[in-house]
């Protein structure tokens, strides 16, 4: 070691043998422990271990497509895992509070980070024994984030926005089994095109997929017996 690194030790009480792992360092022993990284703010690469990790904000990068964040559980139970917190440890609880958000964020061609995609929750009730929650689902749609779904306590509202969504259901052999026309408001069974009658009316068609007979619309009680039916 050279006499500056030496000098770093002054006053160190050490055995020869501790000393001897310094042999063969050509910079200062200081400086090495400089480039270590600090408490306070790690910098890693590589593959970390540890029992527990805690801190305000952390964040994983990488340079190809493999997985960021994996957690793994090895409990050979039926109970849940591995598992995801989303805590929000408010000291005022109250309705509407918004509790956790998923985002899908990408680039635009003019290099904007844009959301593409969000999921987060909400507090509806807050009150002890009656509490309410709320999950929604947000898409982008023309440079804006529209709410798509909405999951509340007492109802499922798909396209709350009012946004000019298309709904389709497709069944083993038929693409729109069940079909609401978002520009429109006509429902079709059977049909991508459910018939217009004009302003002021909304429609509902039934197609059969059968080439040889139209739809049926048949209105049965409760033993089965047909009230109406319409060929």
């Amino acid at each position: 070691a050279t006499g500056a690194e030496i000098n770093i030790l002054d006053g160190v009480t050490a055995t020869t043998a501790e000393l001897n792992f310094v042999d063969g360092v050509t910079s200062a022993i200081q400086t090495q422990l400089d480039a270590k990284a600090p408490l306070a703010s790690p910098t890693f690469t590589g593959t970390v271990t540890t029992a527990a990790l805690s801190g305000t904000s952390a964040t994983f990068t990488t340079a190809d497509n493999s997985d960021n964040l994996t957690l793994t559980s090895t409990d050979a139970d039926a109970s849940f895992g591995p598992n995801i917190r989303m805590y929000r440890n408010s000291g005022s609880p109250a309705d509407n509070d918004l509790l956790g958000n998923i985002e899908f964020e990408g680039r635009n061609d003019n290099s904007q980070d844009v959301v593409y995609g969000r999921l987060f929750s909400r507090i509806v009730d807050a009150s002890d024994g009656t509490e309410d929650g709320r999950i929604r689902f947000d898409i982008m749609k023309a440079g804006s984030l529209s709410d798509v779904l909405t999951i509340n306590p007492d109802e499922i509202i798909i396209n709350d926005g009012s946004y000019d969504y298309d709904f389709r259901v497709e069944s083993n052999d038929n693409t729109h089994a069940l079909f609401v026309e978002g520009s429109s408001g006509n429902v079709g069974i059977g049909t991508n095109s459910p018939t217009d009658f004009g302003s002021g009316f909304v429609t509902l068609q039934v197609t059969s997929a059968n080439t040889t007979s139209g739809g049926v619309f048949r209105s049965t009680n409760s033993d089965s017996s047909i009230i109406t039916q319409l060929n």
